[in-house]
């Protein structure tokens, strides 16, 4: 399990999917996860603190630890199967439960718990971070490829 961070809520331009990003600092690589918009807003809420005007799901579920004198040790991204992710939420007692990636990442987010990735998910489906940098290098790149010729690569004196 590698540690990854939640960087937040997206929605993908392409086909207007809603993502939770989780960046894997280490290989540089951001895992995708789609989430309704339901989850998706409970995950931003929980990072920005807001609190809803009556309780959400994720907001009971952290009342419950409470109550019952637990926490929220982590939250594990275990598997990756026909699409969809699988998550465990591992409480200090070392009880482990099935969940939602999406309500474990909002129940995290709320905890302050460390969220987890497994290797093999990370490596199926991770995408590459592209710095801002590296974006400026592509756009010169394409700035180039847009006014080249083929003259421009011959030599008359070779």
């Amino acid at each position: 399990m590698v540690p990854v961070d939640v960087l937040g809520v997206r929605r993908r331009a392409v086909n207007e999917e809603i993502v939770v990003l989780l960046l894997d600092p280490d290989a540089e690589l951001v895992v995708p996860i789609v989430v309704g918009p339901r989850e998706a807003g409970a995950i931003a809420m929980g990072q920005s603190g807001i609190p809803a005007p009556r309780p959400l799901a994720h907001d009971v579920m952290s009342s419950i630890l409470d109550a019952l004198g637990c926490d929220l040790h982590s939250v594990e991204i275990v598997a990756l199967r026909d699409g969809v992710f699988h998550a465990e939420l591992v409480l200090d007692t070392g009880a482990r439960l099935d969940a939602r990636a999406s309500d474990a990442i909002a129940l995290a987010v709320r905890r302050d718990a460390v969220v987890l990735c497994s290797a093999e998910v990370v490596a199926l489906a991770g995408v590459e971070v592209v710095s801002p940098s590296q974006l400026e290098d592509i756009d010169r790149f394409r700035d180039f490829l847009r006014t080249v010729s083929p003259e421009d690569f011959t030599n008359p004196q070779v």
